[in-house]
């Protein structure tokens, strides 16, 4: 009986040992579900030129990686928002400092079916429509449909930065909300399905999830301004009024393998990847 549990114990010992091997080559990257198909093409590309490391990459939204960061189960989380005062607060007590790191510029699309004749809209009329305050498509010369409002869940930073820029016009004063109706989405994926599928809805999400399914409209800052269509020139150049910085957050300034990975999203090679999945690379 004795021999059975120390070989049981030799066992166990083993696999912890081996596991502890294996994570020191793996790290575990969650957050912004934008973001995710870049992290994925990263994490391929990365694993093809350092076949000895493992890297998982999963979605569930900026917060989410942030929660992840701070429990610990996860090396990197991706976000297409800034941290919060109280993320960081509540990172701290756990003895987390998150350490952000600008790697891509994202523009958000704002995208309708097709099939509907609206092709642009200001600032001032998108805030109209997700606030509710347009709800019919013939307000914007469109037919008499019942406009449906899609957005991200509020746990996604894409949710936020749409809310803050969009709807509250970066107005700290402002408590502008997404209409009650607007239905809450869990990825960029099912707002683009139901979209796609969807006379009268429209949506927003990053735009290199935009497809021949769907079509973005041009958006104007004002009424006086011109139409400008989402596109990495034109966020590159600062014309199209909704975009973003992409950001990577690790606990404190990366060292190991998940210094190795964030400087290959940094180098040459990984900001091709940035151009290649429609986002705007932050060095040339």
């Amino acid at each position: 009986m004795i021999k059975k549990w120390l070989l049981l114990l030799v066992a166990v010992t083993f696999a912890t040992s081996a596991f502890a091997a294996r994570d020191k080559n793996s790290i575990q990257i969650k957050g912004s579900d934008t973001m995710v198909n870049l992290g994925q093409a990263w994490a391929e590309k990365y694993m093809e030129k350092n076949t000895g490391d493992f890297v998982a990459v999963t979605g569930g939204g900026s917060g989410t990686g942030f929660s992840s960061l701070i429990s610990g189960t996860c090396d990197v989380a991706m976000s297409s928002r800034n941290v919060k005062a109280k993320e960081i607060v509540l990172a701290q007590k756990k003895g987390i400092n998150p350490n952000e790191i600008k790697v891509a510029l994202d523009g958000l699309a704002v995208v309708v079916n097709p099939e509907n004749p609206v092709d642009k809209l200001t600032m001032d009329e998108l805030a109209g429509i997700f606030t509710g305050r347009i709800a019919n498509w013939k307000e914007l010369g469109g037919k008499d449909e019942k406009i449906v409002i899609l957005s991200r869940e509020v746990n996604s930073g894409t949710h936020v930065y749409f809310k803050e820029h969009v709807l509250r016009k970066m107005d700290p004063s402002s408590r502008e909300e997404f209409a009650p109706g607007a239905l809450m989405l869990s990825s960029s994926q099912a707002i683009a399905d139901e979209v796609a599928g969807n006379r009268a809805a429209i949506g927003y999400y990053g735009m290199g999830y935009i497809s021949p399914k769907q079509k973005p409209v041009v958006v104007a800052k004002d009424g006086a301004s011109g139409f400008v269509a989402p596109s990495i020139e034109n966020v590159l150049n600062g014309s199209y009024p909704i975009s973003r910085p992409l950001f990577l957050y690790t606990n404190g300034t990366p060292a190991g393998l998940t210094k190795k990975f964030v400087d290959f999203t940094l180098s040459k090679e990984g900001q091709d990847l940035v151009l290649a999945t429609d986002f705007v690379p932050i060095k040339k």
